[in-house]
């Protein structure tokens, strides 16, 4: 296969060698696609309901979605501790799967809150199990990377296909046969995991939830979140997501502002804006593998939380003078950074977890990373609509700096080449935080 600037994509691509993660990879697409048709008819079902009011209803729903990534994905992990990863798996597809039939009969708003809680509890019961499984599945860490890139670009393409296959949907049918879409997509997914079979069964779902059982409930929900806080490359990671969340608010609340109000531009340049993000995402999780390969994960990590922190900052230097191009070339930088930390988070949190605690670190992950957007999403909101952008975009990029000195002084403290004392490493792992 064909290499550039020394990339080799046959080991790019690698991950695809493992029949199970194949078809986990292939649960993920379908999965994704029903989730971005429940995104479109979601929104045209709070029109239908709500009319002009349709964006509160909207953006109470996200609130709520956040809100169920945070509480419950530790809550779920605790409760399902010993159930094999295959039951949690199918199960959560399962309880998709009804939410998504049940949505197109609602006749209250408030029953479309109580839907998307039960359904966003599913996600946060599958997303951070299926990361775990992944991580167990693809022992190589070169080859983990590829696995993880390829989820990101899945991620990525979804958000640009998934609208454009609802638009084509509903040339032809109602906006509630979407939801019939949305139920098809979990089922499949469901299909698919069942279809793994002994791949998954063969690799060790133990917790530490699991040899705590003397323990309180609470004191088990939050164990992921204490063994990061113990272990300094993991607890770097808490830091990051700062960094994360400011920027990527940013750009997922502000464009639209940016664009329309700023620009004066149509709503499909706000598409194309978007996509820009997309787009310099897509770009970096095809070189990711390459890059942590040849500079490790600590250095990348920190360069891309310091381009958060400059792209964010850039906005209220943009402002004076903005431009359409100037803004879809930081949009593309920003994705690029973004995705980096996304696909080095993964590699940190496999590389520095074991059999027995790596379900609880994965989902400490979600849970946290998820708290810090419930911080920057309404900061993002409120500053772009009442203080302006540029103190908005300003105030953000102070976070962003927060989370970059925080990662940064705590990898510092932690030895390079050892990682915290207290990391019991996978005898097939080397610590990687180089």
């Amino acid at each position: 296969m064909r290499s550039c600037a020394h990339i080799d994509y046959d080991q790019d691509v690698r991950a695809f060698g493992y029949p199970t993660f194949r078809r986990l990879y292939a649960a993920q697409v379908v999965s994704l696609l029903g989730t971005g048709l429940l995104t479109v008819a979601l929104g045209l079902l709070a029109y239908e309901l709500s009319g002009p009011d349709a964006g509160r209803v909207l953006g109470t729903a996200l609130a709520v979605k956040m809100i169920a990534y945070v509480v419950m994905a530790p809550v779920m992990r605790t409760l399902l501790a010993g159930v094999p990863t295959v039951r949690v798996l199918v199960g959560a597809d399962l309880v998709r799967v009804g939410m998504a039939c049940c949505l197109p009969v609602v006749g209250h708003v408030w029953q479309i809150y109580l839907l998307v809680f039960a359904l966003q509890t599913a996600s946060a019961t599958f997303t951070p199990t299926f990361s775990a499984t992944v991580a167990r599945v693809v022992d190589d860490q070169d080859d983990y990377s590829s696995a993880i890139a390829a989820s990101r670009i899945a991620y990525d393409l979804e958000s640009i296909g998934s609208p454009l296959f609802a638009a084509a949907l509903l040339a032809v049918v109602s906006y509630s046969t979407l939801f019939t879409g949305t139920a098809a997509g979990f089922a499949a997914s469901a299909a698919l995991v069942v279809s793994c079979g002994r791949g998954i069964s063969a690799t060790s779902r133990d917790g530490v939830a699991d040899s705590t059982d003397h323990e309180g409930f609470v004191h088990r929900t939050l164990a992921g979140c204490r063994i990061m806080a113990a272990r300094a490359p993991l607890r770097g990671l808490l830091w990051i997501n700062i960094a994360v969340a400011a920027s990527t608010s940013l750009v997922i609340v502000g464009t639209v502002v940016f664009v329309r109000a700023d620009l004066g531009h149509s709503p499909s340049s706000v598409a194309l804006a978007l996509a820009a993000f997309g787009g310099g995402s897509i770009a970096a999780a095809l070189g990711g593998p390459w890059i942590f390969r040849r500079f490790g994960l600590s250095r990348p990590l920190l360069i891309c939380a310091a381009v958060c922190v400059i792209g964010t900052g850039g906005i209220a230097v943009w402002l004076h003078t903005p431009s359409y191009i100037a803004l879809l070339v930081l949009w593309a930088i920003l994705g690029a950074a973004t995705s980096i930390i996304s696909t080095g988070t993964a590699r940190l949190l496999r590389d520095h977890s074991t059999d027995a605690d790596r379900d609880d670190i994965f989902t400490a992950q979600f849970s946290m990373s998820h708290a810090a957007f419930l911080v920057t999403y309404p900061l993002a909101g409120l500053g772009t609509s009442t203080t302006g952008g540029t103190v908005c975009a300003l105030v953000l990029a102070a976070l962003a700096l927060l989370g970059l000195a925080g990662a940064a002084l705590g990898w510092r403290a932690a030895p390079a080449a050892t990682g915290a004392p207290n990391v019991r490493m996978h005898p097939r792992i080397s610590p990687t935080m180089n």
